[in-house]
């Protein structure tokens, strides 16, 4: 008994179905693309509604004189410059891994100056919290 193939096997791809993905594609991103506006809204930062308290707390505070002070838990704050405040809480940081950085700021303090501690934290990996006032 003789079997025979009733379809025949083409070596030809058809491209079709793949270039209409394409093009629908192309018009997703195209429509999707304009929708991005850059950020132009003025943001009022919220207050918060409750305080949390975390593990022993490392302390960063500028004043509104930029004036930098550091704490590490119960201490009190001594004033230092800018650029004492890394070996500080790297020092702090190597006693002890698990430790949170809060950052007091007062309200007329510029904020590059809070960006540049942030950016001390965001090098050496610390666990950074800014710190806001209750209702």
């Amino acid at each position: 008994m003789a079997l025979k193939q009733r379809f025949t096997i083409e070596t030809n791809f058809s491209m079709a179905s793949m270039t209409d993905v394409i093009f629908l594609l192309l018009i997703f991103f195209m429509i999707t693309s304009t929708f991005v506006v850059p950020n132009s809204i003025q943001v009022l930062l919220p207050r918060s509604q409750q305080q949390t308290q975390a593990k022993p707390i490392t302390r960063v505070t500028i004043d509104k004189d930029i004036n930098y002070y550091v704490a590490n838990a119960n201490e009190t704050e001594r004033q230092v410059s800018f650029e004492d405040i890394t070996p500080f809480l790297q020092s702090v940081y190597s006693a002890d891994p698990s430790i949170f950085v809060a950052l007091y700021a007062d309200e007329t303090v510029p904020y590059r100056e809070i960006v540049r501690v942030l950016d001390i934290a965001n090098q050496n990996q610390f666990k950074m919290v800014l710190m806001t006032r209750p209702n």
